[in-house]
């Protein structure tokens, strides 16, 4: 369908529409207008991705005098993929009502691991050992030497793709990642670096959010983009976690022992180079005399990770001469990693501010906060001459390097903290010093100042104005949109006690009580007897998880839960749990109906971003999410230094109390969860969050809008025996057939005409 929103003519794929698609599109062109940021949360299964790719694609359609191009920003490869289908279907759209003069060119970019079509390098196990592998095989002194030597290995898709120079293009239209690998085979060229190339030229571009956030991935990828992009952060609930993450580093004992390491082979490396190639090692000291100016002139096959502190906050300037020679530098990285030993032999937790760790370091081993800002781009530089092609290898002294550059560079947002032991486990020794970054704002700021317009958006973003506080930016539109239903096909349930009126919850204190976990599990045996196809249930933690599964086993609970329906548990290998997955749906498909138990957090000592596999991501739509139990509220774990350190500097920065914080991210993982079960109007479910906390009114109004519409008071504080009787009510209400359109009452999908209706009524009261 086609409509006008003021001045744009939308191009919308398909013959209806939501209204709250229609709102969300209204909203998301006011901030476009102003050249502003916005925060919009639109309830899961409304088709959120495709009202923003109408309106944007529409709106730079609409001015083609001045282009904007979308940068669209994912969380999983799976996420873009399904991004990129979307986009192929309106761009196919587009075309056939506007012609060729509607074709744009629509690029994913993924890491190598995603992209690569060498079997030779593809075929390694992670990562880190694919991008190794791909520059052994086209750093630029590997190609020199292999034009002299015919058996020094290259690769061959990478040559053709450089031969090629400036015919190496992509032709318009819209490229999901198989699409790339396909067409480098065709031409044999090398995908990767191509999809890297045609950023800069791409009308939209579909990548992770570490592209943006994550400066060292950024100051490569992103440097090129203009000022008029639109940003889109997608599902960025936790984009605050994102961010942090993104300018904090562990260091542990084994980190310290592989930068030994790293360095004793760079010291042999810079002996080779003496004896044979004195000039290279001469050549580039006079380059650090001038500056590290230079790094963006690299060849595209040697471009390495970029600084890891923020643009404006790298020193434009020479390095300073105590670390200009190689040996000196490895003199100084030896110091610095002898130092993080001596603090790491600590038997007692020390949290201190980078001013007075980098004080501290000076007057011990002589090491000022300018050598340290300059280590990362020095150990790139070293890596470069010395001609390092294994960077895999050297894992170990970039951390320290990228530590000692943080350290460096900023004084305030950041603690260094040093943990002897992990609390749960006190009695075995394993020291770790974390630089914590607690402002969300640092690593998302530049992203703000650089684009003209920045959307935040997801399903949970409640509450939405505790976003611009921890982010630290002003939306010129922020908005909440309820969901338009024909029937009621959400039932949201607060439980607070079982059929024997205890009440249940996950507290601290409460845990362990063999009342709770029985009336937990009597809970789920009720309504695996009610409730057709699949259960999903949450716990806050894999060792929760562990011990009431445990305790249901010895009970005998299982065991009747069993007779009803099969179990599938979540565990922390990926692919049990992928296999479990697997098997969870095939048993929903086949009648047996199934329960799969998952978690919605887990607890890492390095890492406030840590969720369960399948709380986020994996959707249980249709038979195989009928209903969704919240086992207890997702608290992050309160005793974590790292959460500690943060909660105190959001307070004092600002002036987020500690219980909001913990109360709003708790909720938001909640909703996260419990949302899994919903995805198109035509599906229904129904959550059940089973633990007395949530009846108190400061918990429960943290939820997303969507839900707390449907949670009427008669679903509130409800034992387990009422649960059931309204579960049963709920699933004979749905088992009627139901108006699709809405035409008996509320309108719930909107054609062309009533679009256009709404539109000019819309420009009456303008008039008037």
């Amino acid at each position: 369908m086609k409509f006008q929103i003021e001045d744009v003519t939308v191009y919308f794929p398909y013959d209806h529409i939501y209204p709250e698609q229609h709102s969300y599109m209204v909203e998301l062109k006011r901030a476009l207008d102003a050249k502003g940021h916005c925060l919009l949360e639109m309830p899961t299964g409304t088709g959120k991705t495709i009202a923003l790719l109408s309106l944007i694609t529409s709106y730079a359609l609409s001015k083609p005098s001045n282009p904007i191009k979308l940068i669209y920003c994912t969380r999983t490869v799976h996420e873009m993929e399904k991004t990129l289908a979307e986009l192929k279907l309106l761009h196919d759209y587009q075309v056939r009502h506007l012609g060729p003069s509607a074709r744009l060119l629509a690029v994913g970019l993924s890491s190598r691991k995603n992209l690569c079509i060498n079997p030779a390098v593809v075929s390694a196990e992670n990562r880190d050992s694919v991008d190794a592998g791909c520059r052994k095989l086209t750093a630029s002194w590997v190609r020199a030497l292999a034009v002299e030597n015919p058996n020094i290995p290259t690769c061959s898709f990478f040559d053709n793709y450089e031969k090629s120079g400036s015919e190496a293009i992509l032709p318009p239209g819209v490229y999901t990642l198989q699409d790339l690998r396909a067409f480098g085979k065709q031409k044999g060229w090398c995908p990767y670096f191509l999809a890297r190339h045609m950023v800069q030229f791409a009308n939209v571009v579909v990548y992770s959010y570490q592209y943006l956030l994550d400066p060292k991935v950024a100051g490569i990828i992103s440097k090129e983009m203009q000022r008029e992009c639109v940003v889109v952060f997608d599902e960025a609930h936790n984009i605050d976690n994102v961010c942090i993450e993104a300018l904090s580093v562990s260091v542990r004992r084994q980190t310290l022992e592989g930068a030994t390491r790293n360095i004793s082979r760079m010291s042999q490396e810079i002996e080779r180079f003496k004896a044979t190639d004195a000039g290279k090692l001469r050549a580039e000291y006079n380059r650090l005399v001038e500056g590290l100016a230079q790094r963006g002139n690299l060849p595209i096959g040697d471009t390495w990770l970029s600084n890891p502190a923020l643009p404006e906050d790298i020193l434009k300037e020479a390095v300073p001469g105590n670390i200009r020679r190689a040996e000196h530098f490895l003199s100084v990285l030896r110091r610095l990693v002898q130092y993080i030993k001596g603090r790491l032999l600590s038997e007692n937790f020390e949290k201190e501010s980078p001013v007075s760790f980098v004080a501290s370091l000076n007057a011990q081993v002589g090491l000022d906060q300018k050598t340290l800002k300059f280590c990362y781009d020095r150990l790139h530089s070293l890596m470069m001459t010395l001609e390092i092609t294994d960077t895999d290898e050297f894992l170990s002294i970039q951390t320290i390097c990228d530590f000692a550059t943080l350290v460096g560079t900023y004084a305030r947002g950041f603690s260094i903290i040093i943990e002897p032991y992990d609390e749960r486990m006190p009695h075995i020794p394993d020291p770790i010093l974390q630089l914590s970054c607690h402002d969300a704002s640092l690593a998302i700021r530049p992203v703000f100042e650089r684009f003209q317009s920045v959307v935040i958006t997801s399903g949970t973003l409640s509450p939405i104005d505790l976003y611009p506080r921890l982010l630290s930016f002003n939306p010129v539109v922020s908005r909440s949109f309820t969901m338009s239903l024909t029937r009621e096909c959400i039932c949201p349930m607060v439980l607070t006690r079982g059929s024997d009126q205890l009440p249940v919850s996950t507290k601290y204190d409460m845990r362990s009580d063999p009342g709770v976990a029985r009336n937990y599990g009597r809970l789920l045996l009720e309504m695996a007897a009610v409730v057709p196809d699949g259960v999903v249930c949450f716990f806050v933690s894999y060792s929760y998880m562990d011990a009431i599964i445990n305790t249901w086993n010895e009970t005998g609970i299982l065991k009747e839960i069993m007779q009803h329906k099969l179990v599938f548990i979540e565990t922390q290998d990926v692919v049990e749990t992928t296999l479990a997955l697997d098997n969870y749906r095939k048993a929903c498909d086949c009648g047996r109906g199934a329960v799969f138990f998952s978690v919605a957090r887990c607890f890492l000592r390095t890492s406030l971003l840590c969720r369960g596999k399948v709380a986020e991501g994996i959707d249980f739509d249709r038979h195989y999410g009928r209903l969704v139990i919240m086992f207890g509220v997702p608290f992050q774990y309160t005793l974590s230094k790292i959460l500690l350190a943060r909660l105190e500097y959001l307070r004092d920065t600002f002036q987020i109390k500690e219980g909001d914080f913990l109360t709003f991210d708790a909720l938001r993982q909640a909703a996260q969860c419990v949302g899994r079960v919903i995805r198109s109007k035509a599906d229904y479910g129904m959550m059940i969050f089973a633990d007395k906390r949530y009846n108190r009114h400061d918990k429960r109004s943290k939820l997303p809008g969507w839900i707390l519409s449907h949670l009427r008071d008669a679903y509130l504080n409800l034992s387990t025996d009422m649960a059931l009787h309204t579960a049963r009510e709920f699933l004979r209400k749905m088992a009627q057939p139901y108006d699709k359109t809405g035409a008996s009452g509320k309108r719930t999908l909107l054609s062309q005409e009533d679009v256009e209706k709404m539109s000019s009524a819309g420009a009456d009261e303008a008039m008037f």
